[in-house]
């Protein structure tokens, strides 16, 4: 059986990368989907929160699992057997970050592969910067999140209108 990563922050989880999950979990038999915990990095949502959010919006798919991680992907990808990593990619900038990326991932185990898959037309402008900047300004990001997240992030982020 085929164990791939989609790692990432996760922060906040989007339709984009639900999308991207769910399009891997066709392809390989089992997916963990692996959330990046950096304590060094300031996260709008803590790591238990984006926990949830990712179960909640993976409950249906029985092949994929949700996983927090502290730590360099490879030793997780080595830890759960995996070999191979899905990443996904809107844009030339992405790509380049994440052949990047792929490269060092490589000169740590040359076991671990990454795939990219190019992001479905439908979310190739979603980007959790830009929705968190978004919430912020009082719009709407009803159709970029599934609607926990949106509530949370109005809750964290958003304007008080009165």
């Amino acid at each position: 059986m085929v164990c791939a990563l989609v790692p990432g922050t996760y922060d906040p989880p989007t339709y984009g990368h639900s999308n991207l999950i769910e399009r891997a979990s066709r392809i390989f038999d089992r997916i963990a989907v692996v959330i990046a915990v950096n304590p060094a990095k300031n996260c709008t949502f803590s790591a238990e929160e984006r926990l949830g959010f990712l179960q909640e919006m993976t409950a249906h798919l029985p092949n994929v699992s949700v996983h927090l991680w502290e730590g360099l992907i490879v030793d997780f990808a080595r830890e759960l057997d995996a070999k191979v990593m899905v990443r996904g990619v809107r844009a030339l900038g992405d790509f380049n970050y994440e052949f990047e990326l792929s490269i060092l991932n490589k000169g740590l185990d040359e076991r671990i592969e990454t795939i990219f898959i190019p992001t479905d037309s439908r979310y190739f402008v979603l980007r959790s910067s830009s929705i968190r900047e978004l919430v912020r300004f009082g719009g709407d990001v009803s159709n970029m999140v599934p609607p926990a997240v949106a509530q949370a992030l109005q809750e964290r982020l958003g304007t008080d209108t009165h």
